[in-house]
């Protein structure tokens, strides 16, 4: 620790960031009265949604936990340990959980995941659209779902896939925009009703 560098956010100071800024250890035990995710050692307030969200990213977590197959675990909001200064919160991870130890670890590291799901909430569009699949790609994280709400309530996935040579997110090659149903061969095998999510 450097000289003067203070060694633990506080609910007086979090929004008071060092000047490089805080690290994981500093914030990790921190106790605020809303969710947060760290980006670039600045802690960022994930606002509200709605429940629209809530079902949709629920509803994806258990079609996604019912198709999956070894070596593969999923998760609903799981920390993804980008950076010592980065921390994500994606709505839905599908990670590999091979060499993980689930009695001790906090964080999933982004090394291990295989798709991030963001579920589009008016709060969130362009962390949602930008910043999370700009840091993703960084990562090199293989897969990256955004799900906007279409205009007849219905969940539309825009499924990406990461363009290594140029590292950012494409379009998936057969089926960029899925509507109604979503089928699609990675990380593994899924076949969703989008509109069973939200009960229309």
């Amino acid at each position: 620790m450097t000289a003067g560098r203070p060694a633990r956010a506080t609910p007086d100071t979090w929004m008071f960031p060092p000047a490089d800024g805080w690290t994981y250890d500093q914030v990790k035990d921190l106790e605020l009265p809303f969710d947060w995710e760290l980006v670039d050692g600045v802690i960022v307030v994930r606002g509200m949604t709605r429940m629209w969200h809530d079902r949709v990213r629920n509803q994806l977590y258990h079609r996604l936990e019912s198709a999956r197959r070894p070596p593969y675990a999923v998760d609903v909001e799981r920390c993804v340990m980008v950076e010592d200064d980065t921390v994500l919160k994606p709505d839905v991870v599908v990670y590999d959980r091979t060499g993980l130890d689930v009695f001790t670890l906090e964080c999933t590291p982004v090394s291990h995941l295989a798709l991030a799901v963001e579920v589009v909430s008016p709060g969130s569009r362009n962390e949602d659209r930008f910043l999370k699949p700009g840091i993703c790609a960084t990562a090199e994280v293989p897969y990256y779902w955004r799900v906007e709400r279409g205009e007849d309530d219905t969940p539309v996935v825009h499924e990406l896939w990461l363009h290594r040579d140029r590292g950012e997110y494409i379009p998936a090659p057969a089926h960029p925009e899925h509507q109604d149903k979503l089928v699609t061969d990675v990380p593994f095998p899924v076949e969703i009703d989008l509109r069973s999510l939200v009960e229309l």
